[in-house]
């Protein structure tokens, strides 16, 4: 995939923030189109002993889900960890794992928050700017907003709010288990947002397309370490 740059990464704390407001202005909702067919996963680890971050993407077909391809990358990573500022450490690298991938998708699904974030950029958001593509975040736990409990049945689903504004759905991704926090991130608006990640979960909690990148990206990861480790007792 090919996209232009919007800033640095190599940035400080008060730019980065300055930058997370002036972006939060480009975000839209509107409407899927219905035409999708291939939706992408993304997901980041972090290793603090090497500092560096590990990204892999996962792209599959809509609606059947099946693997058309997938990207891994690493690379260096300064930028502290800073609740909020989560992009600036791991957008990089997840750019470059979008670069290897030949067949761009039509919308893609973060592990991480959308909307659903103090300055309302978070990586959904960040990250589908850039690419300018419909993004949804779809976040293990929350970031910031209060909610109830959403029905104990799959597809049951709450608000989350920050005040009086919407932020993003408490969705029930499978009966009886743990729901996830799915916000908006650029080019989706709630309802398309909850329905995709819906769509994409089979079995699971996850979205598939972002529980394959989570795999994927831990045994990177692990890959990885493993080699280090043996080349410096050689």
């Amino acid at each position: 995939m090919e996209f232009e740059t919007l800033h640095r990464w190599d940035v400080e704390y008060d730019e980065a923030r300055s930058l997370q407001e002036e972006l939060a202005e480009q975000v839209r909702f509107q409407p899927l189109p219905d035409d999708l067919n291939l939706v992408a996963g993304a997901d980041v680890a972090y290793s603090r002993k090497l500092k560096k971050c590990f990204a892999s993407v996962v792209v599959m077909t809509y609606p059947e889900l099946e693997e058309v391809e997938e990207s891994n990358v690493n690379a260096p990573s300064s930028f502290p960890y800073i609740p909020g500022l989560l992009s600036f450490r791991e957008g990089g690298v997840v750019l470059k794992a979008f670069e290897g991938i030949e067949n761009a998708p039509d919308a893609v699904i973060f592990d991480g928050q959308g909307f659903a974030h103090p300055r309302r950029l978070g990586l959904a958001c960040h990250l589908g700017i850039w690419l300018g593509l419909p993004s949804v975040g779809c976040a293990k736990s929350r970031l910031i907003g209060e909610n109830a409990d959403p029905e104990v049945e799959k597809g049951q689903w709450t608000d989350l709010m920050d005040g009086d504004e919407k932020l993003g759905e408490v969705v029930r991704t499978r009966t009886d288990v743990k729901p996830v926090f799915v916000s908006p991130g650029h080019l989706v608006d709630f309802e398309s947002a909850r329905r995709l990640v819906l769509d994409c979960c089979t079995r699971y909690r996850l979205p598939e397309p972002t529980r394959q990148a989570d795999l994927r990206v831990a045994k990177t990861k692990r890959s990885y370490i493993r080699n280090a480790d043996e080349s410096h007792t050689d």
